[in-house]
């Protein structure tokens, strides 16, 4: 029997340990199952419902759910107005859909350096680059951690008293479902327009892929619900052809509206969400507490294990923020340890533990140098950052023995 339990450990042990995953466990499983055996595999009853949840968790008024984060991001700049020659304000240090997002509108995206303490844009740098061109700010709450909100969202209205303009302040908060910012929950928009989430597996909650954005403004959330099906509505006081889509017999007391008349008021797309990823996004939705402690607890192991070692900075986190720690970075000083990222990565991926590196700068992209003669050397925190950035293992189904492996490992190859 011991033998039989030691082998089980040296199993577990040599399996490959990915720097992130999903928990997907029976009763996700089951909820899915539910959906699958319905009448109802899209547009059902589940995503409202999973909308709602969402907004009760984060504290926002609506909430409209889509197919990726991506497509929220994509959404949220059309409601906001982006268009052609408009410039709108993001992070280098992000995922490429953050700024890409602003391309698919026709606008320009504006990067701004980061703060080398928190890694999130700088709100000096935004104060610094806004101008009269400028229609939305895309503050990128980085690994978890929000950005400074308060201060963004002052420098927006000082900016929208000096130029006379109306601009969008759109949370990217893909990474920051969970995390609370001056006491108030990452999505409740207190200090902004929009906030976007992604269900990515890798994030806090997964449907597969899936995103949602945030608002608590209705005119906002009704064109967000045109942009993700289509641009058509079937609300009977949107309706501009009444004579088409009302019966006026004798029959009724008042116009009724024609069962089966809708109208496409602009051009939308299909970034609906199913019914079958709006139930795994409920079912894994109740066990997102439980998740942010666990990665509380492997984040406090992994400071006291890291903290103070020299060559290696562990994550800050700002008193204004509780993180829920969707990524766990490292910075390293390679030059003086000895030993290249590359090389690192391929030693620690031998002894099976999965590293990332979150993020190559998005201006210094092929797309975003050609298009936009962004170049190395623009913003020098930003690529400072990048050059010793590690992403290591962290997800709530990690084992202790998991934990202490890759803090051994990663010890044993940098100490």
């Amino acid at each position: 029997m011991i033998f039989a339990l030691n082998q089980m450990v040296i199993k577990k042990m040599n399996e490959i340990i990915p720097y992130g995953r999903q928990l997907v466990d029976e009763d996700d499983i089951d909820a899915v199952i539910e959906v699958l055996q319905s009448k109802m595999l899209t547009q059902g009853p589940k995503t409202a419902e999973f909308e709602l949840d969402l907004c009760n968790v984060v504290g926002s008024k609506f909430g409209i759910a889509v197919n990726s984060g991506t497509s929220a991001l994509h959404i949220a700049c059309l409601a906001a107005g982006v268009k052609e020659n408009d410039e709108v304000i993001t992070s280098p240090i992000t995922f490429v859909a953050s700024a890409n997002c602003i391309v698919y509108c026709g606008g320009k995206p504006i990067f701004a350096d980061i703060n080398p303490e928190t890694y999130n844009i700088s709100p000096d740098e935004i104060e610094r680059l806004i101008s009269k061109k400028t229609k939305a700010i895309i503050p990128v709450h980085f690994a978890g951690q929000s950005c400074d909100m308060e201060r963004i969202n002052q420098i927006v209205k000082n900016a929208e008293k000096k130029y006379g303009n109306r601009i969008y302040i759109i949370e990217d908060a893909c990474h920051a479902l969970g995390s609370k910012y001056l006491g108030s929950e990452v999505g409740s928009c207190e200090y902004s327009d929009m906030t976007v989430l992604s269900f990515h597996p890798v994030k806090h909650i997964t449907t597969g892929e899936g995103g949602v954005v945030f608002t608590n403004k209705t005119e906002i959330s009704n064109m967000l619900m045109k942009y993700r099906s289509h641009g058509i509505t079937s609300t009977p006081e949107e309706i501009v052809y009444k004579k088409e889509g009302f019966n006026t017999s004798i029959e009724y007391d008042k116009p009724m509206m024609n069962q089966w008349y809708y109208e496409q008021k602009i051009l939308g797309y299909n970034y609906r969400i199913t019914n079958i990823q709006a139930a795994l996004g409920c079912s894994q939705l109740k066990k997102l507490s439980s998740f942010i402690l666990r990665r509380r607890e492997i984040v406090n192991i992994y400071n006291k294990a890291f903290q103070g070692i020299k060559n290696i900075t562990v994550p800050f986190e700002s008193e204004n923020c509780k993180s829920n720690f969707h990524l766990y970075v490292l910075l390293f000083n390679f030059k003086n340890i000895g030993i290249d990222r590359a090389s690192l990565m391929k030693k620690l991926k031998s002894r099976n533990i999965e590293t990332q590196v979150h993020y190559i700068p998005v201006h210094t992209q092929p797309f975003y140098q050609n298009n936009y003669k962004t170049k190395w050397r623009d913003y020098p925190n930003a690529e400072n950052y990048y050059r010793q950035c590690l992403s290591i293992p962290l997800f709530p189904a990690m084992t202790n023995e998991e934990i202490e492996k890759t803090i051994y490992e990663v010890k044993k190859a940098v100490i």
